[in-house]
């Protein structure tokens, strides 16, 4: 496995660039009965799908900005996220995965704190939305922690263990995120010496 090329550094989490040699752990990610059930798609991804897909993401697109997410300090991958763009009104959809066996450690917050940082202090996004399964409850939780709202409800329009729920929206804005920015804190700190 090739090292991880780090963008942003948080307290325990850091984002970095996707990998190519990562996608059979991003498609083992995605595959996974929990990921599929909190997305709502039902069907797992063939290989040879996931594969093009990530073909298609490498040769470049300036409406998507993805990121590993790796946890400190041993510089192991335990994620991703990825922001869909509109530049067209300065938004983007959120979107975050986490691999199995990194649930349940608070990482989700903290990664998507720092994308958002990216996403308001780099990116210059006005808004940044997601879309959450309603008894995602733990998701529903991270996601505030970090600085998003409740901005509407899609009746029925997801499944949860195979019954129909409604989808929550969710949005965050720059005066929402009220985290300190990593990103401003090492851009106005004087350099190391």
């Amino acid at each position: 496995m090739s090292e991880p090329q780090i963008l942003l550094r948080g307290s325990k989490l850091a984002l970095g660039m996707t990998r190519a040699d990562m996608l059979p752990e991003y498609h083992r990610w995605e595959n996974e009965p929990g990921v599929v059930l909190g997305y709502g798609t039902q069907l797992p991804q063939s290989w040879e799908t996931r594969a093009a897909g990530y073909e298609a993401q490498a040769r470049g697109s300036d409406r998507q900005a993805r990121f590993e997410v790796i946890r400190l300090p041993d510089n192991q991958p335990i994620g991703m996220t990825v922001l869909h763009v509109d530049h067209q009104v300065r938004t983007a959809e959120y979107v975050i995965l986490l691999a199995p066996e990194a649930r349940g450690h608070g990482y989700a917050t903290e990664a998507t704190r720092l994308t958002l940082d990216w996403a308001f202090h780099l990116a210059a996004l006005r808004m940044v939305w997601l879309k959450v399964l309603e008894p995602n409850t733990a998701g529903v939780r991270a996601y505030q922690r970090a600085g998003f709202r409740p901005a509407g409800r899609l009746r029925l329009a997801g499944y949860w263990l195979g019954q129909p729920c409604d989808e929550l929206i969710m949005d965050a804005t720059p005066d929402d995120f009220g985290a300190e920015s990593v990103v401003a804190t090492n851009l106005t700190a004087p350099p190391n010496p």
